[in-house]
């Protein structure tokens, strides 16, 4: 009984813009997230770019145990195995922190927000890649987001080789990383499929163009979101551009 309560409960009014960034390792979203964050920010809107796993000081730490590798030549910087439902388990805990602390917030005071990964790395990931259940994660997620879903998201396609190549030149290579191709390819066809689901909200856009036309194409798509969804009620002003982007890494 308890539990039905909590999931019964109103969730806040939101009056902001909520817009997430998707994709395969190397895809480049974080790249266009802070890109669009930029251009919003010239459009005199109030901007919060945050990311997952992460956000707030306890979901960073989160990420830190996610992301650590299991192969590291150091003992003491070495993670033992996780398993898929500990990471699941872990990815919405600091989600539920992410939220309630930072994304709700900002949404309440009419701020557009920019996250970079939501629920749909988690399906993509944890749900088509691990083999975890679907409906779980789903009913998990209806849980700890109490009605929170986005307005947008951009799902950012590239070939899977072409993405581990990026990551590699980058050298930030991390425990996801080093998961096999197949892994990886169920990842995308995972985006794949939920872009299929819901074309409406998920916007699948070529992550081979040029940084330039792609952060020409997302802006023109995420304003035209903007100024034909009548629910929203976003704060603008023309005042010091730093005082109007929030970054929560």
């Amino acid at each position: 009984m308890e539990s039905q309560r909590i999931l019964a409960h109103k969730p806040p009014v939101l009056r902001g813009a909520f817009i997430t960034f998707e994709g395969t390792e190397g895809s480049g979203k974080s790249t266009q997230c802070r890109r669009l964050a930029r251009s919003l920010v010239n459009r005199g809107y109030h901007v919060l770019q945050t990311r997952e796993p992460g956000g707030t000081p306890l979901a960073e730490t989160i990420r830190k145990l996610l992301l650590r590798s299991s192969q590291s030549q150091n003992p003491k910087h070495r993670m033992e195995p996780i398993t898929a439902a500990c990471e699941s388990m872990l990815i919405f805990a600091a989600r539920s922190q992410h939220i309630t602390q930072v994304i709700q917030p900002a949404l309440a005071k009419g701020m557009i927000v920019l996250c970079d990964r939501f629920f749909d790395s988690t399906l993509a990931y944890q749900g088509y890649a691990r083999g975890l259940d679907k409906t779980v994660l789903q009913e998990t997620q209806q849980f700890i987001a109490n009605g929170l879903h986005p307005h947008l998201t951009f799902f950012l396609d590239l070939p899977i080789q072409e993405g581990l190549a990026r990551r590699e030149q980058s050298k930030k290579y991390d425990r996801l990383d080093q998961e096999s191709l197949g892994f990886h390819q169920r990842v995308r066809r995972g985006f794949l499929e939920l872009a299929k689901q819901d074309p409406k909200r998920i916007q699948k856009v070529d992550a081979r163009k040029s940084p330039e036309d792609l952060a020409s194409h997302i802006a023109s798509i995420a304003n035209h979101m903007i100024h034909h969804t009548r629910s929203l009620h976003l704060i603008r002003s023309s005042g010091n551009k730093k005082n109007r982007l929030v970054a929560r890494k």
